[in-house]
């Protein structure tokens, strides 16, 4: 196992950080590639599988799946520094937290390249010394179009031509030296979305699996006049042994605890899992799932009464709720995989920034924002972005106003409120008043 070194500042480093962070991301943000999605503000890895899908969802692509080797320990920090192109001030912070020393094994040694695992402003230095890999790779072909996603160290590169993409590869590979980085052979390979290749099919990325599965003319498009394909991104299976050993070590370690310590633990786990793959193909695989958690509970009530029936231990620990029966002492319940809806998400839009001033659009993603109220933005995110009353998409420099209802403006539940737009609320006021 590969061991990493942390570098955790103090409290004021942290605090300074953190400043220079606020200082230096609006800028970066307003310049950042498109298809960079780790560790940025508004962006998530169901951005990156989004734009995943909408990259190969009308044609078959071969895929370049790779990894950085040790990226943040590796960056060079001349190089990172000059790209940096900032205030002297922060350049000479920026340089002396890159450059503190740390404590191994009782010796003091200063690291000459990488960003301290840990800091608060490590992610944002990582981004910045990968900025223009994107650029670099997807100019490379004026045929083929070449599509490079990354989510911090991860990225997988798209392009229908395979020549093309052994030729971005050398020159991904020439860039990132540049920056005193390079691939991880164990964990860069060639594959294709549809077809067999070099004994595999699709791609595993940030937990996911991305593959195309050939499909009768009936069901889909059609590709070059032979049957079509389907694109299913769904849970990795590594993804649910992770999983399930996460959750058979939980239970074994609740052997002698209480029905309502072992739900306790197991419901956050169980409701995160699920919520992160609620945007992919996951409805088959959380019903599977339920069934994992069954057996390991059946074996966890078991082991509690060796000399009980099973008949016994199901009517002990499982209770009848409405139409079915629970996991549940009667008034905690374990959650069920299945029971969380599967949704279809939206990518971000790849020139937007949390910092360009559109506060409608990042509320309706987000449901907040520091210049607005609290209830303003989620009542903009409750209703998509239009206006209650006209159902027209609020702007910017729209006047908007908080409509009760009922009437009663003591009754401020979101189910009695209303956002409308300055004059669509007197109207709504002089039709109720008619």
């Amino acid at each position: 196992m590969e061991k990493r070194g942390l570098g955790i500042p103090v409290m004021d480093d942290r605090a300074c950080q953190a400043l220079v962070k606020q200082a230096l991301e609006p800028e970066w943000e307003a310049v950042f590639e498109p298809n960079s999605y780790g560790f940025r503000p508004g962006r998530s890895a169901h951005d990156a599988i989004e734009a995943i899908f909408n990259t190969i969802c009308l044609k078959p692509k071969y895929a370049l799946d790779a990894d950085l080797e040790k990226c943040f320990d590796k960056i060079n920090h001349t190089a990172l520094l000059s790209k940096l192109n900032t205030l002297q001030l922060i350049h000479r912070l920026v340089r002396d937290w890159l450059k503190a020393g740390v404590m191994e094994e009782g010796r003091l040694l200063f690291p000459e390249a990488g960003t301290p695992q840990g800091g608060v402003i490590s992610p944002l230095l990582a981004n910045i010394a990968l900025h223009g890999l994107e650029i670099a790779l997807s100019t490379l072909s004026r045929r083929y179009r070449i599509t490079v996603i990354r989510y911090a160290d991860d990225l997988v590169i798209l392009c229908e031509d395979l020549a093309t993409l052994v030729q971005v590869r050398a020159r991904a590979e020439s860039w990132l030296a540049e920056m005193g980085l390079r691939l991880k052979e164990s964990k860069t390979r060639f594959t294709h979305t549809l077809k067999e290749y070099e004994g595999s099919t699709g791609f595993d990325f940030l937990g996911f699996n991305v593959r195309q599965y050939p499909v009768g003319q009936y069901r889909t498009r059609t590709y070059r006049a032979r049957p079509g394909f389907k694109t299913i991104i769904q849970p990795s299976d590594k993804g649910v042994r992770r999983h399930l050993e996460t959750t058979r070590q939980t239970a074994r370690q609740h052997a002698g605890a209480p029905q309502a310590a072992l739900i306790a633990n197991l419901n956050p786990k169980i409701r995160g899992w699920a919520n992160y793959y609620r945007t992919s193909v996951a409805k088959r695989t959380f019903s599977k799932m339920d069934k994992h958690m069954y057996h390991k509970l059946a074996r966890w009530a078991r082991r509690r009464h060796p000399n009980k029936t099973h008949g016994w231990c199901y009517r002990r620990y499982w209770k009848r709720q409405n139409t079915r029966t629970n996991f549940s002492d009667g008034i905690n319940t374990l959650n069920n995989y299945a029971d969380t809806p599967i949704i279809r998400y939206v990518k971000v839009r790849g020139d937007k920034s949390p910092y360009d001033g559109d506060w409608v659009y990042w509320g309706e993603r987000m449901g907040r924002d520091p210049t607005k109220p609290r209830r303003v933005t989620k009542l903009v995110k409750q209703q998509k972005g239009r206006c209650a009353h006209c159902g027209l998409h609020f702007g910017t420099e729209d006047v908007m106003e908080v409509h009760h209802q009922d009437g009663n403006r003591k009754n401020n539940r979101y189910t009695n409120l209303m956002l409308l737009h300055g004059h669509c609320h007197d109207q709504a006021h002089s039709e109720q008043y008619q």
